[in-house]
C-alpha cells in the first residue's frame, strides 16, 4: 500500500508541482463555492429561470470559444509562468469586485452576466496555458501522473467547495461565499512567484522571429492530420456540449424537480465530485499513453450513467447515480487529455491544448442555452437524459469508425465478470 501511494502521488515530490497543486486546490475550493453561490443568486434574481442560468453558463464559456486558440498561440510564444500570473491576477480583481457588489446588496442580474463573461476571458487565457504548463513542471515521464493529480485536485475542490457553499448560503447567504472566493484566488499568485525557474522542464524560448511565426492555423492543420488526436477531441466536443452541463442541470434539478434548497444542490455536486475524484485517482498509476479503446469505453460509461441520472425518479437515486457518472466523466476526460498531450510535439503543445480546451469547455456556449431551454420546457431531467443519449450515439459512431479503421471487432466475455474487449479480425 505504501508503494502504491508513493506511486500515486509521485509528482508531488517535485517542489514546483507541489506549489502549483496547492495553489490550485485553495483557489478551486473558492471557485466551486462561487459557482454554487452564483447559480443560486441567478435563480433568486430571475425567479427560478433555467434559461437565465443557461445564459450565465453560456456567457462564462463564450470567451473560451472565441479566445482560447489565441491563448494557445501565446502559450507557445511566451513564458507560461508569467501568463499564469497575469491571468490569475485578473481573476482576483474580478472576484473581489463581484464580492463587493453582492455584500453591499447592489448586485443585479446584468452584473452577474457581465461577471460571467469577464470570468470567461480570464479562463480563456489561463486554462490552455495551465494545461501546457504542467509538462514544464514535471517533465514527460511524470506527465500522466501529474495530469491525473491535477484532476484529483480539481475534483477534491469540487467535493469541498459545493458542500461548504451549500451550508454557507443557508447560514449567511451568498455574499460571504463570494468574498471567500476572492481571498482564495490569491494563493496561486503567491505560489507561482515562489516557483524556481531553474527547476522547470522547458527548453529556452526560441528567437522572437520564430515565435512570431507560430500561427493558430498551423495547430489546426497539425490536429487535422492526426486522427489519433482528432477522434478524442471530436467525441469530447459532443459530450461536452450535450452532457457536461451539470453546473446548470443539477441546480435546476434540485430546485425545480425535487423542490429542495441550496444544501441539496451542494450534495448533488458533491456526489458527482466524489465519483470524479475516484476517476482521477484511478488514472494516477498510468505511465503511458492510453489507448483509444480506453477513451471510448469511458465515454460510453459516462453517457450511459448520465442518461440514467436524467431518468431517475427519486432524489436518492440521483445521488447514487451521480457517483459512477462522476467517475466515468473524469476518467474519460483524463484519458482523452493524456492521449492528446502524450501524442503531441512540444512545439505545438500550447496550440493543441488550446484546441482541447476549446472542445472541452468552449462547446458550453452552444449547448448551455439549448439545455437551459429544454430544462425549462420539458424539465431538468429531460435536459440530462437527452444529453446522455446524444453523447452515447456520438461515442458509438466513433467506436464503429475506429473498429473499421483498425480492422478490429468488439467481443464480450461474461466470465468471471462481464467485459468487452477488442480483437483483430484475424484474432
Amino acid at each position: 500500500m505504501q508503494a502504491r501511494l508513493s506511486t500515486m502521488f509521485q509528482s508531488l515530490q517535485v517542489r514546483n508541482y507541489r506549489l502549483f497543486a496547492a495553489g490550485q486546490l485553495i483557489k478551486l475550493i473558492g471557485v466551486w463555492m462561487m459557482f454554487v453561490a452564483q447559480d443560486w443568486l441567478v435563480l433568486e434574481l430571475s425567479d427560478d429561470s433555467a434559461t437565465a442560468l443557461g445564459v450565465v453558463v453560456a456567457l462564462q464559456f463564450t470567451p473560451v470559444l472565441l479566445l482560447t486558440l489565441l491563448s494557445g498561440r501565446l502559450a507557445d510564444r511566451y513564458d507560461k509562468r508569467m501568463l499564469l500570473f497575469v491571468a490569475n491576477a485578473f481573476w482576483s480583481v474580478l472576484a473581489l469586485a463581484m464580492a463587493l457588489l453582492v455584500i453591499t446588496d447592489l448586485v443585479q442580474l446584468w452584473h452577474v452576466f457581465a461577471f460571467a463573461a469577464l470570468l470567461g476571458v480570464a479562463n480563456a487565457v489561463e486554462t490552455p496555458v495551465r494545461q501546457a504548463f504542467v509538462s514544464e513542471l514535471v517533465g514527460t515521464s511524470l506527465l500522466p501522473n501529474a495530469l491525473s493529480l491535477s484532476a484529483a485536485v480539481f475534483n477534491s475542490a469540487r467535493i469541498i467547495g459545493p458542500a461548504v457553499a451549500g451550508l454557507a448560503i443557508a447560514a449567511v447567504d451568498v455574499g460571504p461565499v463570494f468574498l471567500v472566493t476572492a481571498l482564495s484566488s490569491i494563493a496561486p499568485l503567491v505560489n507561482v512567484v515562489r516557483m524556481r525557474s531553474a527547476e522547470l522542464h522547458r527548453p529556452a524560448l526560441p528567437p522572437l522571429e520564430e515565435r512570431d511565426s507560430a500561427k493558430v492555423v498551423d495547430g489546426l492543420r497539425y490536429v487535422w492530420r492526426r486522427p489519433d488526436l482528432l477522434l478524442p477531441m471530436a467525441v469530447m466536443s459532443v459530450v461536452g456540449m450535450t452532457l457536461f452541463n451539470f453546473q446548470l442541470t443539477l441546480a435546476a434539478l434540485a430546485k425545480t424537480v425535487f423542490n429542495t434548497g441550496a444544501a441539496t444542490f451542494g450534495l448533488f455536486s458533491t456526489a458527482l465530485a466524489v465519483g470524479a475524484l475516484a476517476g482521477a485517482l484511478a488514472g494516477t498509476g498510468r505511465r503511458s499513453r492510453p489507448s483509444v479503446w480506453v477513451v471510448l469505453g469511458a465515454a460510453v460509461g459516462v453517457a450511459v450513467f448520465g442518461t440514467m441520472v436524467g431518468l431517475a425518479p427519486a432524489y436518492w437515486m440521483v445521488v447514487l447515480l451521480l457517483l459512477p457518472t462522476g467517475f466515468f466523466m473524469v476518467y474519460f476526460a483524463q484519458a482523452a487529455n493524456q492521449r492528446v498531450q502524450l501524442g503531441v510535439d512540444a512545439a505545438f503543445r500550447g496550440r493543441v491544448m488550446a484546441l482541447w480546451v476549446l472542445v472541452f469547455l468552449g462547446t458550453n456556449p452552444v449547448g448551455a442555452p439549448l439545455i437551459g431551454w429544454v430544462a425549462e420546457t420539458f424539465g431538468a431531467g429531460a435536459s440530462i437524459w437527452t444529453g446522455g443519449l446524444l453523447s452515447l450515439a456520438a461515442t458509438l459512431l466513433a467506436l464503429a469508425w475506429q473498429l473499421r479503421r483498425d480492422g478490429a471487432r468488439l467481443r464480450i466475455r461474461m466470465l468471471p465478470i462481464p467485459r468487452f474487449y477488442v480483437v483483430s479480425r484475424t484474432g
